[in-house]
């Protein structure tokens, strides 16, 4: 093999099929351990304008919260405890800090809170971790993770103050950081009055959609995975896909001085084609909301046979799926991609770069 080959970074994907209607099926679940996404897109051939259902699930995706330098021990007072940490459905994230340079942190929905150290800071923090899976020769990053809702983690115990002294007085890390709660209620009221002493603004996700004319589009059929003769292979589609969404042409026309790209084979040509991008701090809730949507998309009759998801979560995340750890690299991918078939089966596409576990 070539060393320049040899120096390549890893990238996996991998690939599985199964039916919506299986009572084993685990798209859900998948969904759930995806903590941390900033874009979703769905692509629906022969359709070109959003289905009110779909619609009304993208119009109610829920907001989120950019608040400057907050402190991270401020999770662990009671009132952030009660009101978010300890309840299913609360995320947040440093906002524009490398993984494969700063401090990261996160606080996953079910309330670990995880920290991605530096060597510095994690001798100088005094919390037990382990070793990042992604050091080079010497070890220069620690994880830090913390279960907040231990119970042994409540004011008052030693336990308690010790993770308090560390956070708060040997080393006050403070962040940017992207907030959400999925929990219903006055939520917003409550978390208003909790970031009141911090610069904070309330966002909602963009959305973009578009409707794409003559669109080269390849063949699938659902029993064809790996892209053997009925449909191309899954490095193929996601390629294409990709250039989807990047507008970029992909009939290779003479005219066209930038891209010799062609759609694979198998394909064909559908009249319009709608593409939707929705980008922020996506909740996984509220992507199992528009996975649902789609794969009802069918219940009446369609001209087209299938339809595609894709899921991007944040390049800088300390996670990829459930606690996996994440790196970055090169690429920092970490993404996953449904194509929803006609008669409810699916495929199920999971993409890591080199400094990541296997997908799930």
């Amino acid at each position: 093999m070539s060393q320049h080959l040899e120096k390549c970074a890893r990238s996996l994907i991998t690939c599985e099929k199964s039916n919506f209607m299986n009572e084993k099926s685990r798209h859900e679940m998948h969904v759930s351990r995806h903590s941390f996404n900033y874009k979703i897109s769905f692509l629906i051939p022969e359709c070109g304008v959003l289905p009110a259902q779909m619609e009304k699930v993208i119009r109610n995706i829920s907001s989120y919260y950019l608040v400057r330098d907050f402190p991270v021990h401020k999770f662990l007072e009671e009132k952030w405890l009660e009101t978010f940490v300890k309840r299913d459905g609360f995320y947040a994230l440093s906002y524009k800090h490398r993984i494969d340079e700063d401090n990261v942190v996160a606080v996953l929905p079910r309330g670990q809170l995880i920290l991605s150290l530096d060597k510095d800071t994690y001798e100088q923090l005094g919390l037990e971790g382990k070793p990042s899976l992604y050091n080079h020769r010497k070890v220069m990053r620690h994880v830090v993770t913390v279960n907040l809702t231990d119970e042994t983690l409540v004011p008052g115990t030693k336990h308690y103050q010790k993770v308090l002294l560390c956070l708060k007085e040997r080393v006050p890390i403070k962040c940017d950081f992207l907030l959400s709660s999925y929990n219903p209620g006055d939520k917003d009221v409550t978390i208003c009055s909790l970031l009141s002493q911090y610069t904070y603004e309330k966002c909602s996700p963009t959305v973009c959609i578009r409707t794409l004319k003559n669109l080269l589009c390849p063949s699938l059929h659902p029993e064809d995975l790996q892209g053997k003769s009925l449909s191309c292979t899954t490095d193929q589609f996601l390629e294409w896909l990709g250039a989807v969404n990047l507008n970029i042409c992909c009939d290779n026309s003479a005219a066209d001085f930038l891209s010799t790209y062609v759609c694979p084979e198998p394909h064909l040509t559908v009249s319009k084609a709608l593409l939707c991008t929705v980008t922020g701090l996506i909740l996984p809730e509220d992507i199992n909301r528009l996975l649902k949507e789609l794969k009802h998309y069918f219940d009446e009759p369609k001209f087209t046979a299938w339809v595609s998801l894709t899921v991007h979560g944040f390049v800088d995340s300390p996670v990829s799926w459930g606690v996996a750890e994440h790196g970055f690299l090169k690429g920092g991918e970490n993404f996953y991609n449904f194509v929803c078939f006609n008669n409810q089966d699916y495929w199920l596409h999971n993409a890591v770069g080199s400094k990541d576990a296997c997908p799930p």
